[in-house]
């Protein structure tokens, strides 16, 4: 007796697909990028209470909840930075193949780093979102006092005193949160972001 294929076809993996139509949206990584202080993280919580509100299943990744988990064990060499991107995308893109409204804060700083995370998710599935601030209001918010550690020289390599940071170089989006405020910044990310996850055939 021949025996039959453990995985036969209709026993397939669910697709993506089938995933989005269950929850009605499409899966997407939203990329904020900017300095420390520019205000990334403010704007990724508000920009999902947002869609929360209208329906949207949203996941953020930041240091706090990625550094003190997945991966605790990496440092702030240039080496353990990049790997720490590196693993942040790929963990993105299992929540984007779910579904899920991704939004990642992260200072991300050079053009490289943020193109290695967008390769790694799909350019399709990818928006990156310079958040512009300038260092001078970074600096002046310095809510964790970093930046005074730097100029100390108690940091060493942090980006925008001893580290480059590079400016993207097409982003999706630029905000600028020392001259709009948190309402208008929402407002604006609410406006290009929606249609990308509700505008497609459930």
């Amino acid at each position: 007796m021949e025996e039959r294929h453990i995985y036969p076809i209709f026993d397939r993996m669910l697709q993506r697909s089938d995933r989005e139509n269950l929850l009605k949206q499409k899966g997407l990584m939203l990329w904020f990028t900017g300095l420390s202080g520019s205000g990334k993280s403010t704007l990724a919580i508000a920009l999902e209470r947002e869609l929360y509100q209208n329906g949207i299943l949203c996941r953020i990744l930041d240091g706090d909840n990625i550094r003190s988990g997945i991966n605790n064990n990496l440092g702030f060499s240039e080496a353990d930075r990049i790997e720490n991107i590196r693993r942040i995308a790929e963990v993105s893109k299992l929540f984007v193949d779910c579904g899920i409204v991704t939004i990642a804060a992260f200072i991300s700083p050079t053009n490289e780093i943020r193109q290695m995370a967008a390769d790694i998710i799909g350019k399709d599935d990818f928006m990156e979102i310079y958040v512009s601030t300038p260092l001078e209001v970074c600096e002046k918010r310095d809510v964790k006092g970093l930046y005074k550690k730097a100029r100390k020289g108690e940091i060493k390599d942090f980006t925008g005193i001893s580290s480059p940071f590079e400016i993207p170089e097409q982003p999706d989006l630029t905000i600028d949160t020392s001259t709009q405020s948190l309402e208008e910044s929402v407002a604006i990310l609410k406006k290009t972001v929606f249609p990308r996850i509700v505008s497609f055939n459930i």
